[in-house]
């Protein structure tokens, strides 16, 4: 049952309570009237329906406060009860007094059905204002409930479809700097490549030359000199070649050196920096992860040491370990 079925049946009630107390006033006026003038004096008798229409207006206000409270899932206490009970009790008597009086036991009864039909109609129309107040207010409860279920169930949606579609941009742009640093390191490449090349191209441009250079020279100096000056240029020569081969070779051994030094100082600064307190930059974490690859520190303390990740550091270590033999058979 809805609430507009429920509604209807109260009006419904309403209704017929009303129908029933004004045709039991009514009854009761016409009946207990002519008691009440037989029992006044002549000059008082116009005053007869007073009493009647008294009684039965405190049953009528009964009735409509009890109706009023019911609705508003009240209770009046005792004396409501009373006072229902109380006129209730003095219309039945006012009624079937006439008859009683006069020992007419049918006329009792049939005095008594108005009455009597009204007392129980006004105890029945209670309770059932009661039981209905309390379907309505159940019903409510239900549909208030239901409604802020499905409030919450909107929300939870609104929820997940902003939370998916952040995931989504959130994943694009890692797409989107994931391809750009792709593309950045492929150009990086592609140029070191060209200035290899380039370089390459440069020194085997200026070797032809001098080789060519050096053929002429010697082509002259074999058709001016004779042969004894031949021989001292070519130990003279060799002689330069060597001490150039010496200078650059003590050149190379003292740059090995700084560059060795140097690296030790970075790495003995990088390690005595101590545990980072955030994740350090990229560029950083490799160098603090090659200092301690090279200091022999263990993984995990080099994680303390950079504050990425144990995945990340290790796989750093992994390459520094394959990048290790191609090093020693390049100085070799």
């Amino acid at each position: 049952m809805n609430g507009v079925q429920i509604r209807s049946a109260e009006r419904a009630l309403s209704v017929g309570t009303w129908l029933i107390v004004a045709g039991a006033m009514l009854y009761s006026i016409l009946t207990v009237t002519p008691l009440m003038a037989a029992h006044t004096p002549e000059a008082w008798r116009w005053t007869a329906p007073i009493l009647p229409l008294v009684v039965d207006a405190a049953v009528v206000i009964v009735v409509r406060l009890d109706s009023v409270l019911a609705r508003l899932g009240g209770h009046g206490g005792r004396w409501p009860i009373v006072l229902r009970w109380m006129t209730g009790c003095m219309t039945l008597a006012l009624n079937v007094a006439d008859s009683a009086l006069r020992k007419d036991l049918v006329g009792v009864a049939v005095h008594a059905v108005a009455p009597l039909l009204l007392i129980v109609t006004a105890e029945t129309g209670l309770a059932y204002r009661r039981a209905i107040t309390t379907a309505l207010t159940a019903m409510q409860a239900r549909e208030q409930a239901e409604r802020t279920e499905r409030e919450k169930a909107a929300a939870e949606r609104v929820q997940a479809a902003e939370l998916r579609e952040r995931e989504a941009r959130e994943f694009d742009a890692w797409l989107a700097r994931e391809q750009r640093d792709h593309e950045a390191e492929l150009a990086r490449e592609q140029a070191d490549r060209e200035e290899r090349a380039q370089r390459e191209e440069r020194d085997r441009v200026a070797a032809v030359e001098e080789a060519e250079r050096a053929a002429r020279e010697r082509h002259e100096r074999e058709r001016e000199q004779q042969q004894a000056e031949r021989e001292r240029l070519e130990r003279e020569a060799a002689a330069r070649a060597e001490r150039q081969r010496r200078d650059r070779q003590e050149r190379a051994e003292r740059e090995q050196r700084e560059q060795a030094e140097r690296a030790e100082r970075e790495r003995a600064e990088l390690l005595a920096a101590g545990p980072a307190e955030e994740k350090q930059g990229e560029e950083l974490a490799r160098r603090t992860v090659a200092a301690a690859f090279h200091a022999g520190v263990s993984v995990r303390q080099a994680v303390e040491l950079c504050g990425w990740s144990i995945g990340w550091v290790s796989a750093r270590y992994q390459e520094l370990r394959d990048n290790v033999p191609a090093l020693e058979g390049a100085s070799q």
